[in-house]
């Protein structure tokens, strides 16, 4: 009967060990996408100064809040597994930015230019939001949420692509 109840403390003990091990995992792939909201929000920004279509702009503001309501959303996520969210965007998206800037500033068509630079942005982050909802492992309310967030950038895929035109 002693082994039992050993055996039975040992088990609990994996389980949570590979339940916090879980959370980790799905933590970490949070506070990566997390990070590219960042990055994405911060870049909309600096497009939104470097336009003069008021249309435009206003686009650009419009995709900067966006992505700051995903990154509180998966800030919350990720606390609710226990784990920190990141506070801020990473080395690469800052030199996107700087590059964006530069490139317009020699561009004849500035708009353009950054509609351009936006739209290879946002198909990447849409790779980005499929590669991880293929992860079965993934609860579905964040399945759900990740699936909302991942549709709301095809949505703007598709309005860049409509600016794009408006602009050229």
């Amino acid at each position: 009967m002693k082994q039992y109840a050993s055996l039975k403390k040992l088990l609990k003990y994996l389980n949570e060990k590979d339940i916090m091990k879980y959370e980790k995992i799905i933590s970490d792939k949070l506070n990566e996408l997390l990070i590219k909201n960042y990055d994405a929000e911060k870049g909309y920004i600096n497009a939104m100064k470097e336009v003069d279509n008021v249309n435009v702009k206003d686009f650009f503001k419009k995709r900067a809040e966006e992505r700051a309501r995903f990154a509180r959303q998966l800030r919350t996520e990720i606390l609710t597994y226990g784990e920190l969210p990141e506070d801020s965007g990473s080395i690469k998206g800052a030199l996107h930015r700087n590059w964006m800037t530069l490139k317009a500033t020699f561009s004849s068509n500035n708009e353009e230019t950054i509609l351009t630079e936006a739209l290879r942005g946002e198909k990447a982050s849409l790779d980005e939001y499929n590669e991880l909802l293929t992860d079965s492992s993934f609860p579905s309310r964040l399945q759900d949420l990740l699936r909302e967030q991942r549709n709301a950038i095809e949505a703007a895929i598709n309005s860049v692509k409509m600016y794009e035109e408006v602009v050229s």
